[in-house]
């Protein structure tokens, strides 16, 4: 999520925003402090789906698949999910969800205290849970900018960090002290309790939601995601990193009940307390982040994070007592919010509006999907060696891997990605089919053959800019007679696809359409002409304008 200033953590020696300064802002702090107590809830149904599963079955391979049930349905639907987040409400979005999981909370509590729960009822109401999860995990992330100016936003993202790991601290220790105290069915309702709270949250905030000028279904919203993803080389790379760490990361989390129970000890207790160890760590790394940022560069940061991740994995190997568990797992913890801002921080800061929910959804998609996979792999090592190997292997994984990541530099998310708007709305846009296509865009240039391999460099990041934004092929030919007239041309699979390109088209792209058109040597501008398929519904006045649209270029 390199310069020292990667990932918008701001350069050594420059002053970041304050920590705690998008708190002043009372929507957000009122919504931040309901996704708290969601997420302290949440942590309690976990733990206690956890716990609950070593006593139903208690294998490794078992116990790592609560983990896997969480996590996968995430993996599987966050980009659908981050496609609703940027097409509907996403207030009203949140509190049906809401609801739902306040259903399978109270769905397990009542099996449960029935008696009647059993591994394969318990793994599919775990499963219908992350279903839940992966629908708000892009919402929640998502309005974040709409509720905090641009300046705070970084500290927002390492304000939700924060918050998800206080929960992480004082939910496993609330649902240890109630599953030794009351059971695990009573940790359930509980959860319910702290639904209802964040609903009422969710009802009181009266949000102010933009319609878009075109607007987008979810399967054309789903395949612009994955197109932006594919031509955002940015983006991309945050998402190598997030895979590169959380796949040997995930290792103590997906073993740490077996860890409790059987190499360290302590029961349900001291499985909550261990959790606790990591959130409160986290929760420390999360208030130093401002003072690390000051000194240290992300790179720097994401580095020593891995290795401290590894060498602390490593070392619950050897780990005998509960005291020396919970300082290893609280460096962890640390590392781990660390990383988990850095990375976040980087993934928001390459992300336009116009597509953050399905952006986060995709980061949302690999980090479960890494926690998923990681989930498996290590239960897999451990059922068919020991706890202690696995954690051992993960370990050196995570270290060989944070230093090897050097190589892939991460973005430094400063570009302004606000609309510019100086694409003017093209003539022809009346009269045709707003669905058709597709929509083919030819943009033809005079550049000098001595100029022509620098314009080609030139051009490339702007075949990225035309496919990131719309289109779904693109291609720079030369005239075999005349050699100086290249012509650059893109497809689009619609027209309101194409009218999408001018409102997505960032402030940050101008300097390299500038870059492009400094090469073009005609004495007029670049002159661009729109060809739709023959036959396609069109009024005769539209085709008397079809001719070019001499700024677009």
């Amino acid at each position: 999520m390199t310069t020292p200033a990667a990932a918008g953590e701001g350069s050594p020696g420059q002053r970041p925003a304050s920590a705690f300064a998008p708190l002043r802002n009372r929507t957000f702090a009122v919504l931040w402090t309901a996704t708290v107590v969601g997420n302290v809830g949440l942590w309690m149904r976990d733990t206690a789906s956890a716990w609950l599963m070593t006593e139903l079955a208690p294998s490794p391979f078992m116990v790592a698949l609560v983990q896997a049930a969480a996590t996968l349905p995430v993996f599987l639907l966050s980009l659908p999910a981050g496609a609703l987040a940027d097409i509907v409400d996403r207030r009203r979005m949140m509190i049906v969800v809401q609801m739902v999981l306040a259903c399978v909370s109270l769905a397990l509590g009542v099996l449960t205290i029935l008696g009647i729960v059993d591994p394969a009822a318990l793994l599919l109401l775990t499963v219908v849970a992350g279903i839940g999860n992966a629908l708000t995990g892009p919402v929640w992330q998502s309005i974040v900018p709409e509720l905090v100016p641009r300046s705070e936003l970084k500290p927002a993202v390492a304000l939700n960090g924060l918050g998800v790991n206080i929960s992480r601290a004082i939910g496993p220790a609330i649902a240890g002290v109630v599953i030794v105290s009351a059971g695990v069915a009573v940790a359930y309702f509980l959860d319910v309790v702290t639904y209802l709270l964040t609903l009422a949250a969710l009802v009181w905030w009266r949000r102010h939601q933009e319609q878009p000028a075109i607007p987008e279904h979810l399967g054309g919203a789903m395949r612009a995601g994955v197109r932006f993803t594919l031509a955002s080389a940015p983006l991309r790379r945050v998402l190598l990193r997030a895979t590169l760490f959380f796949t040997p990361a995930s290792c103590y989390w997906a073993l740490l009940p077996l860890i409790a129970r059987g190499e360290i000890g302590g029961g349900a207790g001291g499985y909550g307390f261990l959790l606790a160890a990591v959130g409160a760590g986290a929760i420390a790394g999360a208030v130093a982040m401002p003072q690390f940022r000051r000194v240290f560069g992300a790179e720097s940061i994401a580095l020593v994070a891995g290795v401290v991740t590894g060498a602390a994995t490593a070392a619950l190997a050897w780990a005998e007592t509960l005291a020396a568990g919970a300082v290893l797992l609280a460096l962890a913890g640390a590392a781990w919010i660390t990383t988990l801002t850095t990375l976040n921080a980087a993934a928001q800061g390459v992300l336009p509006n116009w597509v953050r929910g399905r952006g986060v959804a995709v980061y949302l998609t690999v980090f479960f999907g890494t926690m998923t996979g990681g989930s498996l792999l290590w239960g897999q090592v451990a059922d068919h060696s020991s706890v202690d190997l696995a954690l051992l292997c993960a370990g050196v994984a995570s270290v060989v891997l944070a230093l090897t990541s050097r190589l892939l530099p991460l973005p430094s998310g400063e570009e302004d990605l606000t609309p510019s708007h100086h694409w003017p709305a093209p003539a022809v846009a009346e009269g045709i089919e707003p669905t058709g296509g597709p929509i083919m865009v030819t943009v033809e240039y005079r550049v000098r053959v001595t100029d022509q391999e620098a314009f080609a460099q030139a051009a490339a990041a702007l075949r990225a800019i035309r496919r990131r934004d719309g289109a779904y092929d693109w291609g720079l030919m030369m005239d075999a007679a005349e050699p100086e007239r290249v012509t650059e041309w893109f497809l689009v699979g619609s027209w309101d696809e194409h009218l999408r390109q001018h409102e997505r088209v960032a402030v940050a792209d101008k300097a390299v359409q500038e870059a492009v058109r400094r090469l073009h040597a005609g004495p007029t501008p670049p002159q661009v002409r729109h060809f739709i398929p023959v036959g396609s519904s069109v009024t005769a006045a539209a085709r008397r304008h079809m001719a070019e649209d001499t700024d677009e270029a």
